[in-house]
């Protein structure tokens, strides 16, 4: 954990930003404020998005069996379907059942998630999800790998965290945080 004096233990914290995607009145000076680096272009933007969605959803269909598609074309289609309906059908979704997801602490989003991925199978021949747990481990790959992706390349709002927990000699002591990082 690179201190040889005390033995520390990983956390990790995934957080998302509430910074909001689009500015209400565009900064001129063609930087981000909250950032100070160079506004990624919408086109580059959208390009970006969809380079990362059709790979998540390429990983999905790898990994759980009985998510399957006919032809690159098809799967292509189904991401651009599935990004579509992620940017306009999600959010009437997440304020319909707000109340639901309040009450399961957000983990209703898993669920409406999977229905877009069923939805997406219905409205794109070739792409067949089969069932609601495919749907589901399907739509929980597609996110963490949306996550990660997101996380590596820069892009999107998503933080990844990792904060040492240094340990005490002492069990009786109570742990603490290293604020180096």
């Amino acid at each position: 954990c690179g201190r040889a004096i005390r033995p520390c233990a990983r956390s990790f914290e995934i957080h998302r930003s509430s910074r909001p995607r689009l500015a209400i009145s565009p900064d001129p000076s063609g930087m981000n404020q909250a950032t100070d680096q160079p506004k990624p272009s919408s086109t580059k933007g959208f390009i970006h998005r969809f380079v990362v969605g059709t790979f998540a959803v390429a990983v999905a269909v790898k990994l759980v069996p009985s998510i399957e598609y006919t032809s690159w074309e098809q799967l292509l289609i189904a991401s651009a379907v599935l990004g579509l309906l992620n940017a306009f059908v999600r959010p009437l979704l997440v304020i319909g059942c707000l109340p639901l997801l309040i009450l399961t602490l957000g983990l209703f989003l898993v669920v409406i998630n999977a229905g877009l991925l069923m939805l997406t199978a219905e409205l794109v021949e070739g792409f067949e999800v089969p069932g609601f747990w495919p749907a589901v481990w399907g739509a929980l790959i597609i996110s963490l790998v949306t996550l990660i992706l997101n996380k590596l390349t820069g892009e999107g709002d998503s933080t990844f965290t990792v904060h040492r927990q240094l340990q005490s000699r002492n069990p009786r002591e109570p742990r603490r945080f290293d604020d180096d990082d």
